[in-house]
């Protein structure tokens, strides 16, 4: 078994010793000992090495956002984050969009027609006269060509 697990890496044994797994030995046992032996895969002095007196941020600060390690200075840059991407992103970004120009000019367009409606009827005229087009100015093919 141990075998099998430092074969998996070289930093799986260090994460299993220092997360305080231990394994039963594999190895042969001797005459003198009756039962299997426990072995570490680290010494107890190799754990302490690699702990730098580094605190999980949880235990450090329970409500821990993830901005800083300073509870202060992360609760501050929590609330400045959701400060600028709620108020600032969704309400003016929301009033920028609102209030962008008439895309396409279709207001324009419809407001144009109801004009040009009144002012036919105004007149007296059809909304859309039977020639549309002037026909003196359009160019039709000869008859043989098609």
């Amino acid at each position: 078994m141990l075998s099998r697990v430092t074969r998996l890496g070289p930093t799986l044994p260090r994460i299993l010793a220092n997360s305080g797994v231990r394994f039963v030995s594999q190895s042969q046992q001797s005459a003198s000992t009756g039962s299997a032996t426990l072995s570490e895969l680290q010494p107890s002095h190799a754990k302490d090495s690699h702990d730098h007196g580094e605190v999980n941020h949880y235990v450090k600060n329970p409500d821990y956002h993830g901005f800083s390690t300073d509870p202060v200075v992360d609760q501050w840059n929590m609330r400045l984050g959701f400060f600028f991407g709620v108020s600032v992103v969704l309400v003016i970004g929301g009033t920028f969009i609102h209030y962008l120009p008439d895309y396409g000019m279709r207001q324009w367009a419809r407001r144009e027609a109801e004009r040009l409606i009144k002012q036919r009827e105004a007149k007296g005229l059809p909304l859309i006269a039977e020639d549309y087009y002037d026909s003196s100015k359009i160019v039709l093919p000869a008859a043989g060509e098609e």
